[in-house]
């Protein structure tokens, strides 16, 4: 690859990406004004705040999102995109586990987002992200079943998480609000 080559991982000149944990977040959040970071089961291998906040470029915002905010998530991305005045450049990235591998309730999480975000008009998608997206629109009847019945929820039952609480976790749109982690800066990202 020449210099002039972005790097494909990079999913660079699309608007919505898609990736998994700190290796995809590297990958693809160069030149993003948002980073989102999905996490469907906070505390099982959750990272701290300010670990995910540094996965971002110095000026993007940085949210962390999951099934039951996927909708306020992307309506706060189109207002951010409203307030820059221009395109933004969207980095979705699964938590997911190193260790456990893939982790299917991530998965439909950030596709929650990434649908979400297209049925707002954002939807110049990576086919990685469109691949999230359209696994979620697949299954979006058996989220709740199948966060619990996943590696990841039967690990956070197995660890003391009650059913309410997982089901709770997985529950489409339950929460109106954005849980926004850094607010983005004025200007854009360079």
């Amino acid at each position: 690859m020449n210099e002039q080559s972005p790097d494909p991982a990079a999913q660079s000149k699309y608007q919505v990406r898609f990736d998994w944990g700190r290796r995809g977040a590297e990958r693809i959040a160069a030149g993003a004004h948002l980073l989102v970071w999905i996490d469907v089961l906070p505390g099982t291998g959750s990272l701290p705040h300010a670990t995910i906040v540094g996965l971002a470029p110095r000026r993007a915002a940085v949210l962390e999102s999951g099934l039951v905010d996927a909708s306020a998530t992307a309506r706060w991305i189109l207002a951010e995109q409203e307030r820059l005045g221009e395109r933004a450049f969207i980095a979705v990235v699964a938590a997911g586990d190193a260790d456990a591998g893939f982790s299917a309730d991530d998965l439909l999480g950030a596709g929650a987002v990434i649908d979400a975000l297209a049925a707002l008009g954002i939807d110049d998608t990576s086919p990685e992200a469109a691949v999230a997206a359209s696994a979620f629109g697949g299954l979006r009847r058996a989220v709740r079943h199948l966060t619990s019945a996943s590696a990841p929820g039967r690990g956070a039952l197995a660890a003391g998480m009650g059913i309410g609480e997982l089901h709770d976790a997985a529950t489409l749109d339950a929460n109106d609000t954005a849980r926004v982690l850094r607010a983005g800066a004025e200007a854009s990202v360079g």
